[in-house]
């Protein structure tokens, strides 16, 4: 499953807002931008919002997601994002709306002025049903249902394929080489263009500085040329770097060209190439690409679900596909791409699979599934011999040494209170507590009886967390009591450091009267009571 958490920004959100995300994606040129699309199919951005990117209305930064109403309902399909960053994106209904930088007219709405909200593309796509977009670093493409590919923006190089230089302020159709042909897949770089038809024959324009356009020269093109070298294959996808690009063929074979300073192009050199040269030849069939117009980095998935990344991967150059952990090509990019941008929309599938740890939370103090019942003031808790025995020493000698099937199945504790006790069961299910300081104490003494030393630990994080003037002295208490050493210091130096404060507490005068002799002969030789 996806983890939009692996992106920083995300961690921004709650756990809460994270499961209710169907949609994602993360953009701009540090990566601080994000929009995201609900179950309920509202839409929410946040993050720094240059170029009033965030298409609120406004051009100040979030960290709270805000709703945009606008597009709330639209059941997005395909989303793309420029340099500006401007974003572009389709609906199931085929509607296209844009908003962000607009210096080149990349929003396609005939003027240069920024969109500060989402506005639908309307010039030539109103009659269409777009089905994907793309944007380069300042262009932008759409494909239709019926195969029609417009493009609109920057065209100092001919990304817009119009067959000029001049930039386009409204979608206009990529025809030239393409006319009569049924686009099915397009990509951008960030000055170029690439498509795949139907018929698996590959075409480029626009900006061929490094050859990324895979013709075997490094001249631009302004209008889409086929790229003769892939003849004889089929291509079913097709994916943009910032200056390389790769091609999957119908049987799974990869091929890569263009710009390779970081070793982008898989080649074990960092070599540009001008035409397709097949790569992770000695590997199983491949059966996704990833690259971003963004990024040097590139990855790949193969039938088996390996996952290889190679390129500008956290500032090292890798020139070899190399296999990760990972189990999709996203994590590629939330973890070692440049910005750690998304390649695509991505589509967060929240499955019912619960993990080990996850099943054995949500089964803590469950009636339905537990075999043993503890009561503790007269209240039950609910647990699982069998968990019990595995993650504590104390249960696992008490069952081993005591129990067998005459005896009953609810054991009475009264050494302990409630809330402590049940704290300490969690803790076997869950490796965490959340108790006040006060309560602490008495897991402190309970983790003490029972030897659970990682729990002391906790227990006095715990306490040393919520030490006030007015329970420090009821906490160094009790650190002596359970022989915790180490917290027993931090509270001694805790009342030294508020002394006025903590003798005018209740808790103070109220200690046991050797423990105060004790506090005030070891205060005295620190000079807290020279006054």
């Amino acid at each position: 499953m996806v983890d939009v958490g692996k992106w920083p920004i995300f961690t921004l959100l709650s756990p809460q807002e994270i499961a209710s995300i169907r949609k994602a994606c993360v953009f701009g040129t540090s990566a601080n931008e994000a929009i995201y699309i609900t179950h309920n199919d509202e839409v929410f951005v946040f993050g720094l919002n240059c170029s009033n990117c965030l298409g609120t209305g406004d051009n100040q930064s979030t960290i709270v997601p805000k709703k945009l109403e606008a597009l709330c309902g639209k059941k997005i399909s395909s989303l793309s994002y420029g340099s500006g960053p401007h974003v572009v994106l389709s609906t199931e209904d085929g509607e296209v709306y844009a908003w962000g930088h607009n210096g080149y007219s990349q929003l396609g709405n005939g003027t240069t002025n920024q969109g500060i909200t989402p506005v639908q593309v309307c010039t030539n796509l109103l009659i269409k049903k777009v089905v994907e977009v793309a944007c380069g670093s300042h262009h932008s493409m759409a494909l239709s249902f019926d195969g029609d590919l417009y493009a609109w923006g920057y065209n100092n190089c001919g990304q817009v394929g119009s067959g000029s230089t001049a930039n386009q302020p409204t979608p206009r159709r990529v025809s030239n080489c393409l006319q009569g042909k049924m686009v099915v897949g397009i990509a951008c770089g960030q000055t170029s263009s690439m498509a795949v038809v139907n018929n698996g024959e590959v075409y480029g324009w626009g900006y061929n500085g490094n050859g990324q356009l895979g013709l075997g020269n490094n001249g631009n093109q302004l209008t889409p040329c086929r790229v003769a070298a892939l003849h004889g294959v089929c291509v079913l996808q097709i994916a943009s770097g910032y200056a390389h690009t790769l091609a999957l063929t119908d049987e799974g074979l990869l091929y890569a060209w263009g710009a390779n300073t970081y070793g982008q192009l898989g080649t074990g050199n960092k070599s540009n190439q001008l035409s397709p040269v097949q790569i992770m030849m000695e590997k199983e069939r491949v059966v996704e690409i990833a690259a971003c117009h963004s990024a040097h980095t590139s990855a790949a998935k193969t039938q088996s679900g390996q996952v290889y990344m190679w390129g500008q991967c956290r500032g090292q150059s890798v020139i070899f596909p190399h296999l990760t952990h990972f189990a999709c090509t996203d994590d590629v990019f939330a973890c070692f791409a440049t910005p750690a941008v998304m390649w695509r929309l991505l589509s967060v599938e929240h499955e019912d699979f619960l993990t080990v740890a996850e099943s054995l939370k949500k089964e803590f103090d469950s009636p339905e599934t537990s075999d043993l019942k503890f009561r503790v003031d007269g209240k039950y808790i609910h647990v699982h011999k069998a968990v019990l025995k595995i993650r504590c020493e104390h249960f696992r000698t008490m069952f081993q040494s005591y129990w067998n099937e005459d005896m009953k199945e609810v054991i009475e504790i009264d050494q302990f209170s409630y809330p402590v006790y049940r704290a300490f069961l969690e803790y076997l299910y869950t490796d965490s507590v959340d108790l006040p300081p006060e309560d602490a104490i008495g897991l402190l003494d309970l983790a003490t009886s029972y030897c659970e030393n990682r729990l002391k630990k906790l227990c006095q994080h715990i306490i040393k967390r919520g030490i006030t003037v007015e329970n420090a002295f009821s906490l160094l208490s009790a650190a002596v009591r359970y022989d915790a050493e180490d917290l027993e210091e931090f509270c001694f130096k805790f009342c030294v450091n508020h002394l006025t404060e903590v003798t005018q507490t209740a808790a103070f005068w109220q200690m046991d009267g050797p423990l105060l002799k004790e506090f005030i002969a070891k205060a005295s030789k620190c000079g807290a009571f020279k006054n």
